[in-house]
């Protein structure tokens, strides 16, 4: 694959991230929630009394940005802070009754766009397609090693290993 192709898979990954983060927030808002507040809300209906440090980690955040969303959130009446038993220092994240009353309105808002997005596509492409992203971000993840420049100009679709198979025979 050209480098120009590269570029376009790379533009059409962001361009439909975007438009999912838009389509997700347009209805999110109609039950006053931000972007990015959805997040804080399902990762604490998981697992409720998460310190703000442990929701910065699994959100991959920066201290300071949950910070702000778990206030946000606790002046809009959906979470509550609490000082830890063990730790005064340390405080600890829960859902009040109204933010659990709201989980459900964050989840459909998430099916909903979950369907708007695979509209279109049979089981089979659903399965795929969630396959290959999560190789894509497993791949982003992975640490780069050795980077030669000579790999920039090489093909985008490298042959897979055994292990790979699966994938690029669902792809198919």
């Amino acid at each position: 694959m050209a480098k120009a192709n590269r570029k376009q898979v790379l533009n059409r990954l962001q361009s439909t991230a975007r438009a999912a983060r838009t389509a997700l927030a347009n209805r999110l808002l109609a039950h006053g929630f931000y972007a990015g507040q959805d997040q804080v809300m399902l990762a604490l209906a998981a697992e409720d009394g998460q310190t703000p440090g442990k929701l910065a980690e699994r959100m991959a955040v920066r201290p300071p940005t949950i910070t702000k969303t778990i206030n946000r959130l606790q002046t809009q009446g959906f979470l509550e802070k609490r000082a830890s038993s063990e730790d005064q220092r340390q405080a600890h994240v829960f859902l009040t009754e109204t933010g659990r009353a709201a989980i459900k309105a964050i989840e459909k808002s998430v099916r909903k766009t979950e369907k708007q997005l695979m509209k279109g596509l049979d089981k089979k492409d659903q399965k795929a397609l969630a396959r290959l992203l999560s190789r894509i971000e497993a791949n982003l993840g992975e640490e780069i090693v050795d980077t030669v420049d000579s790999e920039i100009d090489e093909p985008l679709i490298v042959e897979p290993d055994a292990a790979d198979a699966d994938v690029s025979a669902q792809a198919k």
